[in-house]
């Protein structure tokens, strides 16, 4: 079984995301910031990693960029949000320190587990 971090500072966000993925059969766990989701990375084995770009502490960039440094397989999904403009703008950043797939706020169910089973493909 394939486990899924979500690191983001929206409960809703990580409560509809933990509802998805566990329906469909992944094991989630949750930290509501950068720092907290980098600790819970390195105590526990991650499959996948679905972070927020936009957040307070340690945004979802810095964490990219730091878990490249420790990795270069491990997937990771951005979450844009707060408009088109901004997430548009934001696409080649957060693309540029290595997120494997980028989703743009608000997003439906079906097209989060599409995200996830295409990240997750590189692992099987």
């Amino acid at each position: 079984m394939f486990r899924v971090l979500i690191i983001d500072d929206d409960l809703e966000t990580r409560l509809m995301l933990r509802e998805t993925l566990e329906g469909a059969g992944y094991e989630v766990e949750e930290a509501e910031n950068g720092t907290a989701g980098l600790n819970l990375y390195r105590r526990r084995p991650i499959h996948l990693i679905i972070t927020g770009v936009f957040r307070p502490e340690k945004g979802g960039l810095e964490v990219i960029m730091e878990l490249r440094r420790e990795t270069r397989m491990l997937p990771i999904i951005a979450m844009l949000g707060g408009g088109q403009l901004r997430s548009k703008e934001a696409l080649p950043s957060a693309h540029e320190p290595g997120a494997s797939e980028i989703l743009s706020k608000p997003f439906t169910r079906e097209e989060i587990l599409r995200a996830v089973e295409s990240a997750l493909q590189r692992l099987r």
